[in-house]
């Protein structure tokens, strides 16, 4: 005898009778299938996977475009550069006279420590570039105008500056020492002490000037290595004994750049190492 269906779940098969189908079963069936993406179609055989076709090639021109933009960025950075560079540490100076031959000579470019280069001060036997205290050069000297352009060159310190009320002379005494001259021997004498200079040009002498002061304070005495031409600190003792206030001072020349048989360390002689100690 068959079995009656009891329950909806009853309603798939049943062994003895086969399907049977429930009084409420839907009477249509929709089989749905998980939809698949679309795919674009391929066009070509190497139009996709490992086969597919390489990045076009650059052209001539887009070289020259990547070479001239590599070229602009490099120059802009060395521009900017020697801007800081010139503004806060060194600048170029072009030597005016030949009041210091022969450790320097006319035309010769020098590099000048000046801002954070020169936060140490200057020291005897340095070689100083400096502003005219007042006075010191002639006055037409002054009125010889420098291009614009030079200038500007000057400034980015693509070029030395050749400044026609700058000087520059070698430090003999700071504040508080005493200087004098001369000795027997016609030497320059430091806190009573006799020096030996070796820079000087060969055959100068040394006592043109019989002086005895005392460096003021906040000034260095400067003397150019070609004592018989040079109008230092001895033809200005009148004007704070001879003292160039270091407001004037514009930095240290450190070193000969051009000519390039010349180019160098400019030293400073051991004989202010031995030098007695530092004035008051």
């Amino acid at each position: 005898m068959a079995r009656s269906l009891t329950g909806p779940d009853d309603a798939a098969t049943s062994p003895d009778r086969g399907p049977v189908w429930r009084p409420d079963a839907p009477t249509t069936i929709t089989i749905t299938t998980s939809a698949t993406p679309a795919q674009t179609p391929r066009r070509g055989r190497h139009a996709a996977g490992r086969h597919a076709s390489p990045a076009p090639r650059r052209r001539w021109w887009g070289w020259i475009l990547v070479v001239l933009r590599e070229a602009a960025l490099v120059g802009l950075t060395a521009l900017a550069l020697s801007i800081v560079i010139r503004l806060l540490v060194v600048q170029p100076f072009y030597v005016p006279s030949p009041s210091m031959q022969d450790t320097l000579q006319p035309q010769d470019r020098v590099a000048v420590l000046h801002g954070l280069g020169l936060l140490g001060g200057v020291s005897r036997g340095d070689v100083i570039v400096f502003d005219d205290p007042g006075g010191w050069l002639p006055a037409q000297a002054g009125n010889q105008s420098t291009p614009w352009w030079d200038r500007a060159l000057g400034f980015l310190g693509f070029v030395a500056i050749d400044e026609d009320t700058r000087m520059v002379e070698r430090v003999i005494g700071v504040g508080g020492d005493r200087v004098s001259c001369c000795d027997a021997q016609g030497r320059i004498l430091l806190n009573g002490q006799p020096l030996t200079e070796p820079y000087l040009k060969p055959g100068t002498a040394t006592d043109q000037v019989l002086f005895d002061i005392v460096v003021p304070a906040g000034t260095v005495f400067v003397m150019g290595d070609n004592r018989a031409f040079v109008q230092d600190s001895r033809a200005h003792l009148s004007e704070n004994s001879g003292g160039v206030p270091m407001d004037s001072v514009v930095g240290r020349a450190f070193l000969v750049v051009w000519p390039r048989e010349r180019a160098g360390v400019i030293p400073v002689p051991d004989t202010f190492a031995d030098a007695a100690p530092q004035g008051p």
